[in-house]
């Protein structure tokens, strides 16, 4: 099947039996047709096919796959130099915000996802077909050649197709090699998420450039080990590692929601320490199938809503505490643990099992327990462990070594699967983990390494200069800073500014938002309150409208709230907690003042924390980002001028041109 379930020349379009479009139409679903999508279809057919008689030469295309979402168009029209995207609300009056949203939506997806769009110009247009005829306002064209979406009643549609195309310059577009040109959509955690769960592989909404390191590679990979351990029985072990923004909880969204499908019949389970991870997950899942009302979409190929967002997405402290008894072994085959490197060590998870669930003399580190739970079964199991190296973020957390510890100590007949680089120095590892690793591996496999950032569809690069901007040396990040065209980091002194930069850039469904470090205490001043709680599911998934919303840009998110999930826009706020002098220098608000941070805290320094929380902030963006630095206040001790000034030169030595 094609990009669409039915396309033909406006001619034939025209002088086709609008029964036989129907049949067409419905033949491409698996499930029957309910009453409202025949009477949309019908609409649709007869609509169209008035349209064909006056643009010979076009090329019509019906319920047109969208990217990165697994959605479709009810209608793509190629004709001369433009691509019309019409979605039609059958019975509507009015252009209700979520439907506008929707058709840019689906014209910005084009144009950023299918490659042989990304040149061309796209018309979204919105028709509410009992609408009256609308005052013609053609918008504007934005700088990457999508213009404003255009609502219009059902008779406005061709005169307004018309005049446009009167209008424009460009070359025609051949309409049988656009549409066959690849898609390489990179959706959002929560996306992917919504896709993956309604039944969408992988390979469907992820990039997949020949000659990458991507997630189909990886995603095989495991299914590999799974499929051994569950015909040969045994216990597996595998270590994925990536950049920040790599894909490795897509991938892990994939394997456990791949395993729960219904002809596979097993459970599993994504579990992650990241509570607002989990909680934002979790409501976008209940609310995408409340909305759904537990139906499938035209298109969709196979769903999960019968099972519950609580099963498939766990937070790992609960599943924890299911199987405190000795005796319960749990029901799950694969277990994909997210952000692995944020498990406890033995001393945190001590201090917490007696404080908080009365567990006097527990002594294992949460890799060590949950390692021990999944051993309990008897025949076989997976445990798949995502690390985000370089982003622990708080106290306790133990990294991937205390993983190596617990299988090194008391787990010697588990397999381990593991990407080469940690067995060399500089992996995190000490010579005496690598070593028993190096004799426990058979292979290597490259594959469980994601190395190229998707997060940024814009520039991949992104993590890399990010790193280079937190190093040593502003010369060796100016030169790999992405390009403004392609990923805007801009940096400003007014946060005003700043805001309304945001406004400007965020379109359609697109999200933005405020950051800052949960330490930027000094932020205060500028009217951000970091200790302020904000709901993250609201602020996550919630209409621009409401003011909970990431898109009012009024609450402030943290590295906690953040870390794992992504917004297109951001700004980030930096505080002096950490600053710029000779070297990165990291501190913390204490009283009235600011404090050195010295003195170890497990395997990293307590300033690593803080580098580690700007390291999560700066790559939460998939678009482009704005840095705020404060001015400072010469009368407030908390705030001098020169530090902050120190900050916003630095920045600029590392390429970053003012806003």
């Amino acid at each position: 099947m094609g990009r669409a379930y039915f396309d033909a020349s406006a001619e034939a379009f025209a002088a086709a039996d609008p029964m036989a479009i129907f049949g067409a139409l419905a033949a491409a679903l698996n499930f029957p047709v309910e009453a409202e999508q025949k009477s949309a279809w019908h609409f649709e057919i007869a609509h169209l096919q008035a349209i064909a008689r006056a643009m010979p030469g076009a090329q019509i295309y019906l319920e047109f796959a969208i990217p990165r979402m697994g959605r479709r168009a009810d209608a793509v029209i190629v004709a001369g130099g433009l691509i019309f995207v019409l979605e039609y609300k059958v019975g509507e009056r009015d252009f209700p915000r979520h439907a506008v949203e929707q058709v840019h939506g689906y014209a910005l997806d084009l144009k950023n996802f299918h490659l042989t769009s990304h040149d061309k110009a796209i018309v979204p247009i919105l028709i509410a077909t009992e609408a009256p005829a609308q005052q013609l306002d053609f918008g504007f064209w934005a700088p990457d050649r999508v213009h404003s979406p255009v609502n219009l009643a059902a008779d406005d549609v061709l005169p307004t197709m018309l005049r446009m195309l009167a209008a424009g310059n460009a070359a025609a577009i051949d309409a049988e090699p656009w549409a066959a040109g690849s898609y390489r959509p990179t959706p959002s955690i929560i996306e992917a998420a919504e896709a993956l769960y309604r039944g969408h592989d992988v390979a469907e909404i992820s990039r997949s450039e020949a000659g990458a390191e991507n997630l189909t590679l990886t995603a095989a990979a495991i299914e590999a080990v799974v499929a051994d351990m569950k015909a040969r029985g045994g216990k597996a072990i595998c270590f994925v590692t990536g950049v920040p923004g790599a894909g490795k909880t897509l991938a892990g969204l994939d394997i456990a929601c791949g395993r729960l499908a219904r002809e596979i019949g097993e459970d599993a389970t994504f579990l992650s320490g990241n509570g607002p991870l989990v909680d934002v997950l979790r409501e976008a899942l209940k609310r995408d199938v409340r909305a759904r009302k537990g139906r499938q979409r035209p298109g969709d190929a196979r769903h999960l809503a019968e099972r519950s967002p609580d099963k498939f997405v766990q937070n790992v402290h609960h599943f924890r505490d299911e199987y405190l008894s000795p005796d319960e072994v749990p029901s799950e085959h694969v277990v994909v643990f997210d952000e692995a490197q944020r498990a406890w060590n033995a001393a945190m998870t001590a201090d917490f099992m007696r404080k908080k669930r009365g567990q006097v003399g527990f002594s294992q580190s949460e890799p060590a327990f949950l390692l021990s739970v999944m051993d309990r079964r008897p025949d076989w199991c997976v445990v798949v462990c995502l690390i985000g190296e370089g982003q622990e973020i708080n106290r306790g957390e133990a990294g991937i070594a205390e993983w190596v510890r617990a299988l090194q100590a008391e787990l010697p007949h588990w397999q381990v699967h593991l990407p080469p680089h940690l067995l060399a120095e500089g992996s995190g590892l000490d010579a005496g983990l690598r070593w028993h690793l190096q004799h426990r591996v058979a292979a290597p496999d490259p594959a469980l390494h994601l190395a190229v950032s998707v997060r940024s569809f814009r520039a991949e690069i992104v993590s890399d200069y990010v790193a280079a901007l937190l190093g040593p040396n502003a010369e060796q990040a100016a030169a790999i800073r992405p390009p403004v065209a392609s990923f805007p980091i801009l940096r400003t002194r007014d946060l005003s500014a700043a805001r309304a930069w945001l406004r400007r850039k965020r379109r359609a469904g697109e999200r933005a938002g405020m950051l800052a470090s949960s330490n930027a205490l000094r932020l205060k001043p500028e009217g951000l309150y970091v200790k302020a709680d904000i709901d993250v599911c609201n602020w996550f998934l919630n209409a621009t409208e409401d003011v909970r919303s990431s898109n009012s840009l009024e609450d402030v998110a943290t590295e906690f709230a953040v870390q794992g999930l992504e917004l297109d826009w951001t700004c980030v706020a930096w505080d002096l907690n950490l600053r710029r002098g000779p070297q990165w220098e990291a501190r913390e608000f204490r009283g009235t003042r600011w404090n050195a941070i010295r003195g170890e805290t497990d395997v990293l320094g307590r300033a690593d924390y803080v580098r580690n929380a700007y390291r999560v902030l700066l790559t939460r963006a998939r678009q482009g980002m704005v840095i705020f630095v404060p001015r400072g206040d010469a009368h407030d001790a908390t705030r001098p001028p020169t530090e902050y000034d120190a900050i916003d030169a630095w920045l600029a030595d590392c390429g970053i041109p003012a806003l």
